[in-house]
């Protein structure tokens, strides 16, 4: 049995910030507050419904993970961010058009209660938006410390001692590190000269780390994960994950590719198109915002198959994603995969999923999860890469030279081996010999 860290007691409430107050965002604050009134359940959080196994399985010990770990509890949750439109959650959650009137009219006045501070926006980053709720700022530097000082008033005004920020906002250009992504100080005087490599994820990113905040980041965008925000994560000691939430097709990609793998049955091609309407999907109508996306779908069945490994069962496979916007579909997006393979003897098979998701439902509960865990982490002293995290994320953040585990099964025991090692626990291999000796 490992020694248990030292886990600094909750004192108070948790804030939960989100840049991009839109369907994600506003679905996950309705979602709380009908869970604290009991009208509904957080189906889909394995941070609240989820168990977690400890010692032999004739011990049987299965708290739930929330009973296991101190976790922040749900009633003691506050929500805020920030938004390129100035609705607040309840205005915003009614264009999304997720949750029913019924849903959203029982917490009308706590969603009423949660409005956006003025975004940090750059059209070079996010394309087909018009703005009317943005900062003013003459430099980056002066951007980044409004931000700063939103995180402050907001603890201030809830009267919190800590908080997290989880980035819910729209998909950026797609873009590789730069010169000053590669260092902290680079990246300081970047943002002091305005350099346009600073996107406004990394505004928010840089923010949250220097405020001591944990960040996790669900879009695909650039952010956390550049060298300089790294290190300065490290040196700090705030936790950070990403990015790109795990949700629809990629999620059924790191259920399906693992199942094939174990089996040794061959792929030879694996199709797959979406539609989406909401604003997401009309962000990703653009051409540079379309490939940041493109690349965090493209990565995960390779990491998964290890195709070097063994190159006649994967070594040619055609990976083809398309993502098309499709308005009268709204956030309910859809997706088709057709997946070909091949078995003994190299015959060929036909695996065909056509899942009908919800985008912002799948979503909700990881952004839930993340706000929990990366408070949990910030709590036990646990700074820098989050890899434990990668459960959730469909481009994991790992150490320099280290590639990211994609397969969920395995990234769902290393999520509660962490938890495990995070309380002094054994950790759970499954061997089982010990059962029959």
């Amino acid at each position: 049995m490992s020694e248990a860290r030292e886990i600094r007691e909750q004192t108070g409430r948790l804030g939960v910030l989100m840049p991009g107050m839109g369907a994600v965002a506003t679905t996950l604050v309705a979602g709380v507050e009908l869970v604290k009134k009991g009208l509904a359940q957080p189906v889909g959080s394995l941070a609240e419904l989820g168990t977690i196994r400890l010692g032999k399985r004739t011990e049987d010990r299965v708290p739930k993970i929330k009973d296991f770990v101190p976790l922040a509890k749900t009633d003691e949750l506050v929500f805020g961010g920030w938004d390129a439109f100035p609705d607040d959650a309840y205005d915003a959650a009614t264009v999304a058009g997720v949750l029913e009137k019924e849903h959203l009219n029982a917490v009308r006045d706590e969603l009423k209660e949660v409005r956006p501070f003025p975004a940090v926006f750059d059209p070079a980053y996010v394309a087909r938006i018009d703005a009317t709720h943005k900062k003013e700022y003459t430099s980056l530097r002066e951007a980044a410390e409004q931000v700063r000082e939103d995180i402050r008033s907001f603890k201030s005004e809830n009267g919190l001692d800590s908080a997290v920020m989880v980035n819910c906002a729209s998909t950026e250009a797609y873009a590789q590190p730069q010169k000053a992504h590669f260092d902290p100080d680079a990246f300081e005087a970047a943002l002091d000269r305005s350099d346009p490599s600073i996107s406004p994820a990394m505004v928010y990113a840089y923010a949250a780390i220097m405020e001591d905040v944990p960040y996790a980041n669900g879009a695909p965008s650039l952010a956390a994960d550049i060298p300089a925000l790294v290190d300065l994560a490290n040196d700090r000691g705030v936790p950070v994950a990403g990015k790109d939430f795990k949700t629809g097709q990629t999620l059924m990609k790191t259920m399906v590719a693992p199942g094939l793998k174990a089996r040794m049955l061959g792929l030879a091609g694996w199709y797959s198109t979406n539609i989406l309407g909401n604003r997401d999907g009309e962000v990703l109508d653009d051409e540079q915002s379309l490939k940041s996306k493109e690349v965090s779908k493209l990565s995960v069945l390779e990491h998964i198959l290890q195709p070097e490994k063994n190159p006649e069962l994967y070594g040619d496979i055609s990976h083809v994603v398309k993502i098309n916007y499709y308005p009268p579909r709204g956030d309910a997006k859809e997706g088709w995969d057709n997946i070909d393979i091949f078995g003994w003897l190299g015959y060929p098979m036909q695996i065909k999923i056509n899942f009908l998701a919800r985008d912002s439902i799948l979503a909700a509960p990881i952004v839930l999860d993340l706000a929990l865990f990366m408070d949990l982490a910030q709590r036990a002293g646990m700074g820098g890469i989050q890899e434990w995290l990668s459960f959730y994320f469909k481009s994991p953040m790992t150490a320099p030279g280290l590639y990211p585990e994609h397969d969920l099964f395995i990234q769902q025991m290393k999520l509660k081996n962490t938890l495990r090692a995070i309380k002094g626990e054994d950790l759970i291999t499954h061997l089982g010999l010990d059962y029959y000796e």
